[in-house]
């Protein structure tokens, strides 16, 4: 059980018997009287930005959430299928829940599956991924226009800039939380 003193930016709590997290936090303590904790919640299940404030009293039922590590394994009909590695069960999240994660989902990726209740409701990427790149204009010396980057298109059918360097066929890590070209791979 936390107290409103336990609040903070980041934490997941249950309100009305769904998961939402403090996306925005402020205190204050008024001349007389309790202090008060103003918070942003964001829904965990559809997104939704409430405010609320709270007293120094209140208390709240920590969300119950728990991570898997799962395999991505297809899409389909704007679902996506993954598999938990250790009991072999399959669970499908809409297109929705994953989100721009669709943008490096690669066959037989591990990536860790949030549920509440035993539902699926999100999906934690690994800070790095490898992709082949399938699409990279040609550069010429002297195209400077742009700077030192060109666009490329991974397997995934993301696109993003790279280094002139970079042709088709390559494999690159892509940083997964801001989707910019890392490195090249060294096979």
């Amino acid at each position: 059980m936390y107290t409103a003193s336990d609040l903070r930016k980041g934490l997941k709590i249950q309100i009305d018997n769904e998961p939402y997290i403090i996306i925005d936090f402020e205190f204050s303590k008024p001349g007389k009287g309790q202090a008060l904790y103003r918070c942003k919640l964001k829904n965990m299940m559809t997104g939704i930005i409430i405010d609320r404030t709270y007293r120094s009293g209140d208390t709240f039922q920590p969300a119950d959430l728990e991570e898997r590590t799962m395999q991505f394994l297809y899409s389909q009909d704007n679902e996506y299928c993954f598999m938990d590695v250790q009991t072999y069960d399959q669970v499908f999240l809409t297109e929705e829940q994953v989100g721009e994660a669709k943008n490096f989902l690669t066959d037989n990726l591990e990536v860790q599956i949030l549920f509440f209740q035993n539902k699926p409701i999100g999906i934690t990427l690994p800070n790095f991924v490898d992709l082949t790149v399938i699409k990279a204009e040609p550069w010429a010396k002297g195209d400077s226009v742009t700077g030192d980057k060109k666009p490329v298109t991974v397997e995934t059918g993301y696109t993003l800039q790279a280094p002139p360097f970079i042709n088709e066929g390559e494999r690159i890590t892509v940083d997964t939380r801001t989707g910019q070209y890392v490195t090249r791979v060294k096979e």
